[in-house]
């Protein structure tokens, strides 16, 4: 018991002491996350506006395979990353292995599914009159998607939080196409998993406590959103 205590005590003098190598763990992280979940957003909002808002065949066989996306192990996802972006892969020449926008391609790819499904299923739940009134009024395709992802707001708030909730305590992917390189492409779940099995309990708690505080306020941002949703 006692060195859990310890740990605990290390660890927050490495968060406010400014340890370095704690610091560039949670550095990586965050900016390897917001390029993540900012391209999840550009690819999905307008991917999930089209399957929600048109009908077509094969429809549910999309939806279906856009449901099953939602729960591939992250830990595939870097294998398959890992074969495109090495040498040998059709993607090899652009050098993207053990780099921050190799892992960012990855997570796009793991956040992707969820912002495609939730903006799919806000944009069905919308009233059928504001599609009537668009097309009544004569308003073209990217007129009709700025309205319908305005009126979907929240609903696309919710969706970002869900996917970046899932990115920033991902590993495999990280591990796998990033190569947890010290100063480099470490992330907190990276480090956390090597320090800890370096029995450096101190780092990989003081992480652990990072990751806690962005997750309760990831959820704590959910709850609001959805506070506002409903009035």
């Amino acid at each position: 018991m006692d060195f859990i205590l310890n740990g605990f005590m290390q660890a927050f003098v490495l968060l406010f002491s400014g340890h370095a190598e704690t610091y560039s763990a949670i550095s990586t992280t965050l900016c390897v996350s917001t390029i993540s979940i900012l391209s999840s957003l550009a690819i999905g909002a307008p991917l999930g506006f089209m399957l929600g808002y048109h009908d077509f065949y094969g429809k549910k066989t999309v939806r279906t395979i856009v449901d099953t996306l939602l729960s591939f192990p992250t830990v595939v996802i870097g294998l398959l990353i890992y074969a495109f972006l090495s040498r040998r892969g059709p993607l090899g020449e652009f050098g993207l292995l053990f780099t921050i926008p190799g892992i960012a391609v990855g997570q796009t790819l793991l956040a992707l599914p969820i912002v495609v499904a939730m903006m799919a299923t806000a944009v069905e739940s919308l009233d059928q009159r504001l599609k009537n009134t668009l097309l009544t009024l004569g308003a073209g395709p990217s007129h009709i998607l700025r309205t319908t992802l305005w009126e979907a707001r929240y609903s696309l708030i919710l969706a970002a939080a869900a996917a970046y909730g899932r990115i920033v305590s991902e590993i495999g992917i990280s591990m796998m196409v990033g190569g947890n390189i010290k100063w480099h492409t470490r992330t907190i779940t990276t480090a956390i998993a090597l320090e800890t099995g370096k029995g450096e309990f101190a780092m990989g708690i003081a992480l652990g406590m990072v990751l806690m505080i962005i997750a309760f306020a990831v959820n704590f941002s959910m709850s609001g959103v959805r506070r506002r949703a409903g009035q």
